[in-house]
């Protein structure tokens, strides 16, 4: 069996952390994809929906803080950008392949509905937090900031506690 190449970790981590100091420093603002989820959320509801878009303060208070279409937003490039990225890296070093992974105590429709259930739950407590593990733990932890260290803590926390009675459907 082939060898999967992946990029040393101490240069991926040094790289990310120069990127998230440019961004801090071009932008004023860390990195984040909570933003962008939102930037879609308000843009596809103005265009479906404009009346309840004007009459509920969620969607009229973003909208006041995003000139013109909230999809032109940057952080809705990053997040295009990201998957672009992520494809294209994959692409390159010959790890894409479009198969569903699971354990051999579990089935595939087990694993989509996890994922999804997982997926629905941190969105819902992204927005609880105020921002993604990027935006909250990353560049929070970027700019030493209290809340960064907590929410880095309770994420790690969090999964090492969950990871105990999950476990059973990987391994």
């Amino acid at each position: 069996m082939e060898e999967k190449k992946y990029m040393n970790p101490y240069l991926a981590g040094t790289l990310l952390g120069l990127l998230l100091l440019a961004t801090i420093y071009i932008t004023g603002r860390g990195l984040g994809a909570s933003g962008a989820v939102k930037s879609f959320t308000v843009g596809i509801v103005e265009t479906v929906a404009p009346e309840h878009t004007s009459n509920n303060s969620f969607y009229t208070e973003y909208a006041q803080e995003h000139e013109g279409s909230p999809l032109m937003n940057w952080l809705v490039f990053e997040v295009v950008g990201v998957l672009i990225g992520g494809f294209i890296s994959g692409l390159i070093s010959n790890r894409l392949n479009l198969k569903l992974e699971y354990g051999p105590r579990s089935k595939p429709n087990i694993r989509v509905a996890g994922a999804l259930i997982g997926g629905l739950l941190f969105g819902f407590g992204a927005q609880l937090g105020r921002g993604c593990t990027s935006g909250s733990a990353l560049s929070g932890m970027a700019v030493l900031s209290t809340g960064g260290l907590i929410t880095m803590m309770a994420i790690f926390g969090g999964a090492y506690m969950f990871a105990y009675f999950f476990r059973k459907l990987w391994i």
